[in-house]
């Protein structure tokens, strides 16, 4: 995880303003799936006892049962580690000058981005459905003036507040620095070696 006192690449004064995660309630439904498959054998277990099928009595049937039976809390185990690890480092950090989003993506794959506040040109909250309507969550899309996929910060708490944080900071960046998206994304339009299309060059 990003540690808030030494972020990469950190400006003179720049300060954390968000810190963000995902939604409780994701982290929930992962408990929640692991506890539905745990409860796969359990039942497995009551139907044949039920039906009075003495598998664990037979010399070959009772190893491979308990051999299936490792196996799948091995994998359930695991791929509850894997969403929890991947609930725990999905980050994003808004801070006074930029927008840092930090991904895991599986157990060894991460994926690390940030976009200059002054590069920012929408900003949008999303909130569908009853739930994260009623519990107060949903999605951020920031998007930059490069041509790329814009950023998702995904089911985050007060996606509304969320929004009008960042648009603050946005406008308080251009106004501070009068950022110019042009210059700070090369390629977007002017170069930055000659900002005034209009001038003529010397030779």
């Amino acid at each position: 995880m990003l540690c808030l006192d030494k972020l990469p690449n950190s400006e003179p004064k720049e300060t954390v303003k968000l810190f963000l995660r995902r939604h409780w309630i994701d982290l929930l439904r992962i408990f929640v799936f692991s506890g539905a498959m745990l409860l796969v054998p359990v039942v497995i277990g009551v139907v044949l006892q039920l039906g009075d099928v003495q598998v664990l009595h037979h010399p070959l049937w009772s190893v491979v049962v308990m051999l299936a039976l490792a196996s799948y809390l091995l994998i359930v185990h695991a791929l509850t580690l894997t969403e929890i690890t991947d609930y725990w480092l999905d980050v994003w950090i808004v801070t006074s000058e930029r927008v840092i989003n930090t991904e895991q993506q599986g157990l060894f794959n991460r994926l690390v981005s940030e976009v200059h506040l002054g590069q920012i040109q929408d900003i949008t909250s999303e909130t569908k459905g009853l739930l994260e309507t009623f519990l107060t969550y949903g999605d951020v899309y920031v998007q930059t003036a490069a041509e790329k996929e814009r950023f998702r910060f995904k089911n985050v708490d007060n996606p509304d507040d969320v929004k009008i944080t960042i648009s603050q900071l946005v406008k308080q960046c251009k106004t501070t620095h009068d950022h110019d998206p042009k210059l700070i994304s090369p390629g977007l339009g002017t170069s930055p070696t000659n900002p005034d299309p209009t001038a003529k060059v010397s030779i």
